[in-house]
């Protein structure tokens, strides 16, 4: 699925002000809805690892792939959700994906096996995926060309408030069972209540879905030019001329060149070049384990001996430096450029890793019974902080930035294809491996992190492109 965000706006579409500009806000908040969700499922798994292991008795492994399984799903979702949305248009994609989300929340809050959390994992995870393809496609599509940047920054923001919202909701339900993960609250453990939450903003999700118009550019592709008319006079204002605007779609749509996967490949290693460039900004935006903090920062508070209820607390306030950082990108993203930002993002985070790792080989104790001592606790808890800031402020954002960019018209679909499967693997890879690395040596997990920082510096340097002031149709 492609969009028209990058087109030029004739008809009036460059200078075009919409008439209500806080109804295209709602419209592009409702379509964010889905990145909301996309990061309090990412990240609501954290508040109920514990209590997982413990109902179901399961090793580090086993827990890992429970957590991860998620992640097929999102693989599956991203892929086909393009061709989804341009058959039956992205509204109703928008209602199956919020559909698949609530189905999701219900059967995690009630499984009755191992088995049966991750198979409703995987259903969430498909929700995600088509979520993360369909909102920014959808933002794009119907926002103003003068507000196009400032609008498709609200799915960025969308992914990391719901990460914030996720922990904070799980540190409320805590704290109602009295610090204790498997406490009771009207006959179902806190854990449960935790994956069961998530109905509330999915089903929102859902509603606002029937309250927004859909896409100009699907309704053109359908024949329905007078629909996509009263759209586009609706988000550009009354004043455009809708029929060049709609003219203008429609030639777009005619003179696309739907990229497929044997346009990526010529280069000497398969792929072109540009290609494998996506590939290693995907890949090392994960292999720094970022998704560590996310997944598993409860527990991996109270291994050090925190309290739960302060470990939850800890974890929230994680989350809103998560969203300063991501708020501070997108205010410098275009003023300082994509590649100084990263490179100031790989050095604080490489900084902030190696700090942590140096801390975590302190600890003493074996299983949930370790802990470190006070100066090293403080050193830990303020380096997780600083790696959240830094990778929010550059990776984070920077990373989609230039995916969005880099990559020629011709093979443009294809090649963000690829960048984002390499991603979720990476993710994957990251999210199961963890809890045996840490098992094994906790230390030594974050050098391992701390070494792909590190990496990233050179490969930033030799061959990241800087994209900041360039048309797309430069990108050759």
């Amino acid at each position: 699925m492609t969009s028209t965000a990058n087109a030029p706006a004739s008809g009036g579409g460059s200078a075009a002000r919409p008439d209500h500009l806080g109804h295209v806000i709602f419209i592009t908040a409702a379509a964010a809805m889905g990145g909301f969700l996309f990061g309090y499922d990412s990240s609501v798994i954290n508040g109920a690892v514990v209590a997982i292991r413990e109902r179901f008795d399961v090793g580090s492994a086993a827990l890992a792939q429970v957590i991860a399984a998620a992640l097929i799903g999102c693989a599956f979702g991203a892929a086909t959700a393009g061709r989804i949305a341009d058959r039956i248009g992205r509204i109703r994609c928008m209602q199956i994906a919020a559909a698949l989300f609530t189905a999701s929340a219900i059967g995690s809050a009630l499984p009755f096996a191992l088995w049966d959390l991750a198979m409703w994992r995987v259903v969430g995870g498909f929700g995600i995926g088509m979520a993360s393809v369909i909102g920014p496609a959808y933002i794009a599509e119907v926002s103003p060309p003068a507000y196009r940047g400032r609008l498709a920054s609200f799915q960025q923001a969308a992914i990391v408030i719901g990460i914030a919202v996720s922990q904070l909701v799980n540190w409320a339900i805590l704290n109602l069972a009295d610090g204790d993960q498997r406490g009771e609250i009207g006959g179902l453990e806190a854990w449960q209540w935790m994956l069961g939450v998530m109905v509330v903003p999915a089903v929102l999700y859902g509603l606002l879905s029937f309250v927004i118009p859909e896409s100009p550019r699907f309704l053109v592709s359908v024949g329905r030019t007078d629909k996509a008319k009263e759209v586009l006079r609706d988000v550009e204002g009354s004043g455009i001329d809708a029929d060049a605007r709609v003219h203008e779609i429609d030639r777009s749509m005619r003179s696309e060149h739907k990229s497929t996967f044997k346009d990526l490949l010529g280069g000497r290693f398969g792929f072109l070049p540009i290609v494998w460039i996506g590939i290693g900004l995907s890949v090392f935006q994960q292999l720094v384990g970022i998704n560590v903090i996310f997944y598993y920062s409860s527990s991996l508070w109270q291994s050090v001996g925190i309290d739960p209820s302060d470990s939850f607390l800890y974890s929230f306030e994680t989350s809103v430096v998560n969203i300063i950082g991501t708020v501070i990108a997108m205010i410098f993203v275009d003023r300082i450029g994509r590649k100084p930002l990263a490179l100031i993002g790989s050095i604080g985070m490489a900084l902030s890793l190696g700090a942590a790792a140096w801390a975590f080989s302190f600890k003493t104790g074996t299983g949930d019974d370790i802990s470190l001592p006070d100066t090293q606790g403080v050193v830990a808890l303020v380096a997780a902080n600083l790696f959240v800031l830094f990778f929010a402020l550059s990776w984070g954002v920077v990373v989609w930035v230039l995916l969005g960019e880099m990559f020629p018209g011709r093979i443009r679909a294809a090649a963000l294809g690829v960048a984002a499967a390499a991603q979720w693997i990476a993710n994957w890879v990251i999210t199961v491996s963890f809890p045996s690395l840490s098992d094994w040596n906790l230390s030594g997990a974050y050098m391992i992190y701390t070494f792909f920082a590190l990496l990233s510096i050179p490969f930033i340097l030799k061959w990241v492109p800087e994209t900041k002031g360039k048309a797309l149709e430069e990108m050759g």
